[in-house]
């Protein structure tokens, strides 16, 4: 897993250690998880710094107070009632260190067909300390392009470019193409094909 440099002068924790923290957690209470978002769209695709943490889990609210007293006050910022909350209504809530102001949004499972596929199709990579499982290149690259056809930004598409370069022929995009049509993704995965091939 690669990520560039920390630049000098910040926090010494690092990204991939509160993710470690966060996976930890999560595999001993016997949560499904997988990362994405930049940090796995950078572990697959072209170094680069980045301190955005994005969880997908399948926590319950059963399993809500032994999750939150992994992260402690005043190390951490990890509200109990608004986790509690997110775990009913299967949204999303966030832990933040507060020394180093780095967070995780950690987004709750649906019952939606691509969040069932994305969680079958996890993996485990090695990350500084630990083993964690990541959503595979193809469903990130998916999950960018929602985010892409959401706001418009131009990180998304340099993410997947990122991915897809690196990668090349381990990709599968007959998945992808067939996911980005179920999903209404097409004009934007077409998008990012044309501009690979310029």
């Amino acid at each position: 897993m690669k990520f560039a440099a920390k630049p000098p002068g910040e926090c010494l924790v690092e990204p991939s250690e509160l993710l470690a923290r966060v996976a930890k957690s999560l595999e001993r209470l016997g949560v499904p998880y997988l990362v994405t978002g930049s940090m796995a769209s950078t572990a697959y695709g072209e170094p680069r710094f980045t301190n955005d943490i994005d969880i997908v889990a399948d926590l319950g609210v059963d399993q809500v107070p032994e999750f939150c007293a992994d992260f402690p006050s005043p190390e951490f910022y990890c509200w109990e009632p608004a986790v509690a909350e997110a775990a009913r209504r299967r949204f999303q809530f966030n832990i933040i260190h507060i020394e180093s102001g780095f967070k995780v949004d950690v987004m709750l499972t649906t019952d939606s067909p691509f969040d069932r596929a994305r969680l079958a199709r996890a993996r485990p990579l090695a990350t500084t300390g630990a083993v964690v499982s990541f959503a595979s290149p193809e469903d990130v690259i998916i999950k960018k392009l929602q985010y892409f056809r959401e706001g418009g930004s131009e990180k998304h598409l340099r993410d997947i470019a990122g991915v897809l370069k690196v990668q090349a022929d381990h990709i599968d995009s007959e998945y992808i193409a067939q996911w980005a049509s179920r999903l209404g993704l097409l004009a934007e995965w077409q998008l990012v094909l044309a501009r690979l091939s310029t």
